[in-house]
């Protein structure tokens, strides 16, 4: 596949990905008659399945990766050209931010916004690191012992973390970014972006650095 064909796939899943995220939570807080138990499950459960999806018809094309974090990790395993992850990150974050105008759009909301759900403190950072961790290593163990398990896998270990996780599991650099563009039920203050991406990519690295003990036969 071309490099452009592949930035493609990666903008065009970071799309359907957050349209995933924002217009089920936004479905879901409509919905759910201000039970936030009810709202968090229905924002959740369309997320897993699309991640399922997508990685399913992409995953041929592009790798699938839909999020930095990840296309990072494959660089420092030299599993993808240095000079493409500029490419699949910008088309990544591109991507996720039309995602979010398009469920704006589908829901009749104001196109531009900017989220006010404040989320920091030392356990959400946690929580994100411990997310990041655990999709980077379920994504590498995966390749390593099951690779056709990858989608069901993603799709699964998203699901459970939303829950277990303080954070909600965002887990990605460019779903963090765009959504601080929505001001909606799966938004995040723009004052908290930098440390849940610190977080992500201090998980990713230590996800990488334990993938190496665990499969290096592999």
């Amino acid at each position: 596949m071309t490099l452009a064909r592949r930035a493609f796939a990666e903008l065009f899943g970071s799309a359907f990905l957050l349209a995933a995220v924002v217009g089920s939570g936004i479905m879901a807080e409509r919905l759910a008659g201000g039970n936030g138990a009810l709202a968090l499950l229905g924002n959740t459960l369309p997320t897993g399945a699309m991640l399922v999806v997508l990685i399913l018809i992409f995953a041929p094309v592009s790798g699938a990766h839909f999020n930095p974090a990840i296309s990072l990790a494959f660089a420092l395993r030299g599993e993808m050209p240095w000079g493409a992850l500029p490419i699949y990150i910008v088309s990544q974050i591109a991507g996720a931010i039309l995602g979010v105008l398009a469920a704006h759009l589908m829901f009749e909301l104001p196109l531009l916004q900017v989220a006010t759900t404040v989320r920091t403190g030392p356990g959400q950072w946690l929580a994100e690191a411990v997310a990041a961790f655990g999709l980077t290593l379920t994504i590498l163990g995966c390749l390593a012992s099951a690779p056709a398990a990858v989608a069901y896998a993603v799709g699964l270990y998203i699901t459970a973390a939303y829950w277990f996780t303080a954070s909600t599991s965002f887990a990605n650099p460019a779903v963090t970014i765009a959504r601080a563009f929505s001001n909606t039920f799966a938004g995040i203050a723009p004052s908290g972006v930098i440390m849940f991406i610190a977080a992500q990519l201090a998980g990713m690295l230590l996800a990488v650095a334990a993938a190496r003990i665990l499969w290096r036969s592999k």
